[in-house]
């Protein structure tokens, strides 16, 4: 429970994906705007995120691992998969959620390539994959602590999403100069949130 306690702290605070590792930008700037649709994409992140975590592990650690393939066609596998889960938020959200699924718009469908998303995959798959390989830990352990992986990591994605929408719209009736209106000044916020959640560094 403590490794998971950690990992959580570590990938919600000090290496949160948006806020240390710079991933996962487009959507951060783009989709910030709106408290609502940033609420709805955290989500949408943190579900893709959490499943393809969970589905890559097995397909790198049953498909591509045994036959030697992890190393030149996991980038691939992954996209596909990412892709196909995308696609099953969208189906769904479209008919659940028609507001938000337009108030999205095309970054909805450009989770596919949030390279948040594809870096999570990537993080610890293979060394995970391998202690499990080797027998020193459960394949089914190693499995949890990647799909946590994904979960956390993408509830880290969601709460920067949902800062920066809250900074933004109190920003809108902030006297801010004309030359830093719009993106510039949200670069800036995302800047100093980055600043702030550096403070975290040293707490892991």
């Amino acid at each position: 429970m403590k490794e998971y306690l950690l990992l959580m702290f570590s990938l919600i605070f000090a290496q949160n994906f948006i806020l240390s590792r710079f991933l996962g930008l487009c959507p951060f700037v783009g989709v910030s705007k709106r408290l609502a649709a940033a609420l709805g994409m955290g989500t949408a992140v943190v579900f893709v995120m959490t499943m393809s975590c969970a589905a890559t592990f097995l397909f790198y650690h049953y498909v591509l691992a045994p036959f030697g393939m992890g190393d030149f066609l996991d980038i691939v596998g992954f996209i596909l998969v990412i892709a196909s889960l995308v696609q099953l938020v969208e189906t769904i959200m479209k008919k659940t959620a028609p507001g938000l699924y337009a108030s999205l718009g095309i970054y909805l469908p450009l989770i596919t390539t949030n390279c948040a998303i594809l870096g999570a995959t990537q993080l610890r798959l293979a060394d995970l994959s391998g202690q499990a390989a080797a027998g020193a830990i459960g394949a089914g352990e190693a499995f949890l602590q990647n799909t946590a992986l994904g979960l956390f990591g993408g509830m880290g994605f969601a709460l920067a999403l949902f800062l920066m929408a809250s900074i933004r719209e109190r920003l809108e009736e902030a006297p801010v100069p004309k030359a830093l209106q719009g993106v510039p000044i949200a670069f800036i916020a995302g800047a100093a949130m980055a600043l702030a959640f550096y403070g975290f560094q040293g707490m892991v």
